[in-house]
């Protein structure tokens, strides 16, 4: 019972860390990198789908991203998504590939990336604490059933205690390694 209370309060950690992640990477630094993208949707027949299904998406340098779509008449499409989308970018369409150049960042803006990426962190740190702060109520709720001693409710404490300080790492981690990455010219 308590193995698997471990294990299901990992696996939701787990879970918070890899959204952070995916959020992090949507944070533009100076440099392109197709993920980039991956959130940017396109009109296709009345619906709405991601850009890396309607087209082929790569790097063509360091600064620029190249993306090819497979219809000819989804190129117009595809460059007014890149536009409209919250990324700040400006696509160029030369024959039937968009070039997607990624603009030089200026030190404030720097600056106000960082403190985005903060508040990410921040609001990934609270989730893994009100994910330790479920699992020690749990275990509390079996204490008082009696379904649990009370050393083994004590260590289990401990170990989701521990849990949590290594998944509160892991964030600060993945925070300083993007802070690096933002600052980096």
């Amino acid at each position: 019972m308590v193995a698997e209370l471990r294990k299901t309060t990992e696996q939701k950690m787990q879970k918070s860390l890899d959204a952070l992640k995916q959020d992090l990477a949507k944070v533009r630094t100076g440099r392109a990198h197709t993920g980039i993208l991956d959130h940017v949707h396109v009109e296709y027949y009345g619906s709405m789908i991601p850009l890396s299904q309607v087209a082929n998406v790569t790097l063509i340098d360091a600064r620029t991203i190249g993306v090819q779509p497979w219809e000819k008449p989804m190129i117009a499409k595809v460059e007014k998504a890149i536009r409209d989308s919250d990324l700040g970018l400006n696509p160029a369409t030369q024959g039937d590939l968009i070039r997607v150049p990624m603009p030089m960042l200026t030190e404030e803006r720097r600056r106000d990336l960082i403190k985005v990426i903060k508040h990410e962190g921040e609001t990934a740190k609270v989730a893994v604490r009100n994910l330790r702060r479920d699992a020690n109520t749990h275990l509390k709720d079996l204490l008082k059933k009696h379904e649990l001693a009370e050393d083994v409710e004590r260590r289990a404490q401990d170990d989701i205690q521990k849990l949590t300080d290594r998944y509160v790492a892991e964030v600060d981690k993945a925070l300083a390694e993007k802070e690096k990455d933002l600052m980096a010219i």
